[in-house]
């Protein structure tokens, strides 16, 4: 018994000694690692007093203080940073959806300034500002070097006043300047009209408007055709979105979904992760739906593409988004400023993240470059087209009512609209097509093209990125 007891002790003494030798080294480095960051913010703190006292020119001490604060954010990745009190400012009156500027959406690339995507009806879009230009000089000044903040200060100025932007784009051989005149952003976060028997639904930013603008601009649209019965379709259209709230996001895709998960988000510690599901009930009763994506597509743009072609309930058309899949959380900091920090990744309904590889549409359907106008049919070379009926003397059709003859010019007349629509806005006419296709084979065939929920990769926690 004794010799149990003994043999117990031992064994405590033992287990003891053993922990201690193995917590005192990780003891020991993590006291070294605290000296470590406490000896860099004493050297940050010697070459702020050397600046201070010796640099050349008196400087502002808050803007030192700010331009290493932003200089610390802007290292971990292109979407944080610190935002002064103005800018604070500017992002809670952009959040409301009016704001001055050009109407642009950027990023940063290779020091450059890029452009995510134009504004619908702003002075960038109206210029000929395309998604993925990219601006080297802002009236002459050259951007390369600034951060992305510095960049856009120097784009903005006051309303009516006037910019000359450098361009670079792809297919053109040489840069080229663009004279833009400043203006007052009002954003419009939907837009609806009816194109035939189809409601289109163009969503150009996710603010705290687009929600409800989207429910009411749906309704009177519907309404417009007579009701859902006459409707044989929805394209959301969210070509050159470049995001915005999160909330927003998942308010539109739930619109349109029934039941299951809409959103993932995931940071650094597993427990700060939330997922987000859908309620009951589905704005469009059913009908098909065909969701428009391009490069300039972005954010909570991708969330909506990305959760209606999981499950299946749209048919995604178009062009690679962007591929921002990054959660930015701003935090209000002392003095009215905030920081904007990337705080998480989200993933889609299957579990995929699109950071950096973007949403890959259904249909790859990519918008003609715009060509000068060029009369070319044979009206405009003076040759007028001429059918049987023109001919002198030709027989009637015997064979159809006076409404038939009617219902006929008026089908035809549809038939020149869509043709006139393909020549303005190809991937429009696309979806709109579809939509005509499965009007056409009626509701047990739209029914088998969207399928029964989600499915899920192999490999669903993929850790690709989106951006």
């Amino acid at each position: 018994m004794k010799k149990f007891v003994m043999a117990a002790i031992g064994g405590t003494l033992a287990g003891i000694v053993a922990t201690t030798q193995f917590v005192g080294p990780l003891l020991a480095q993590e006291e070294a690692k605290k000296a470590s960051v406490y000896e860099q913010l004493d050297l940050f703190g010697d070459i702020f007093e050397r600046i201070r006292a010796q640099y050349v020119e008196v400087v502002d001490e808050e803007e030192l203080i700010e331009a290493a604060i932003d200089g610390m954010l802007t290292s971990l990745d292109p979407h944080s940073s610190y935002l002064s009190p103005d800018d604070a400012a500017d992002m809670r009156v952009q959040t409301r959806g009016e704001f001055g500027g050009l109407g642009i959406e950027v990023t940063q690339e290779d020091g450059f300034v890029k452009v995510v995507s134009p504004i619908d009806g702003t002075p960038a879009e109206e210029a000929g500002i395309e998604a993925g230009d990219f601006i080297t000089h802002v009236d002459g000044e050259s951007v390369l070097g600034l951060t992305l903040d510095e960049a856009v200060d120097l784009m903005r100025g006051p309303v009516g006043s006037e910019i000359l932007i450098t361009i670079v784009r792809e297919g053109e051989a040489e840069p080229f300047d663009v004279e833009i005149v400043r203006d007052t952003i009002t954003l419009t976060a939907v837009r609806t009209r009816t194109q035939g028997q189809s409601v289109v639904l163009r969503v150009t930013t996710f603010n705290d408007q687009t929600y409800p603008n989207l429910e009411e601009g749906l309704a009177e649209e519907v309404e417009t055709l007579g009701g859902m019965e006459n409707v044989n379709g929805f394209v959301i259209d969210l070509r050159n979105n470049p995001g915005g709230l999160l909330n927003q996001a998942i308010k539109v895709s739930d619109a349109f979904l029934e039941a299951g998960e809409i959103v993932s988000t995931r940071g650094r510690d597993p427990a700060d992760g939330d997922r987000y599901n859908a309620t009951q009930g589905d704005l469009a009763e059913g009908k098909p739906i065909v969701v428009l994506i391009n490069g300039g597509s972005a954010s909570a743009s991708e969330i909506v593409a990305g959760a209606l072609q999981d499950h299946r309930r749209a048919i995604v058309v178009g062009t690679k988004s962007f591929g921002k899949g990054s959660v930015q959380t701003v935090m209000p900091l002392r003095g009215q400023g905030a920081m904007r920090l990337t705080t998480a990744r989200y993933y889609t309904p299957s579990g995929r993240s699109i950071q950096a590889l973007g949403v890959s549409p259904d249909i790859i359907v990519a918008q003609p470059p715009r060509q000068p106008e060029e009369e070319e049919d044979e009206e405009a070379n003076g040759l007028p087209t001429r059918s049987e009926a023109d001919l002198r003397g030709a027989l009637d059709n015997d064979s159809l009512s006076e409404d038939e003859i009617r219902q006929i010019e008026e089908d035809r007349e549809k038939a020149e609209q869509a043709a006139a629509l393909r020549e303005e806005d190809y991937q429009l006419a696309y979806a709109i097509d579809i939509l005509k296709g499965l009007s056409a084979l009626g509701p047990e065939v739209q029914a088998l093209s969207q399928g029964a929920g989600v499915t899920a990769p192999e490999n669903g926690d993929g850790e690709s990125e989106s951006q």
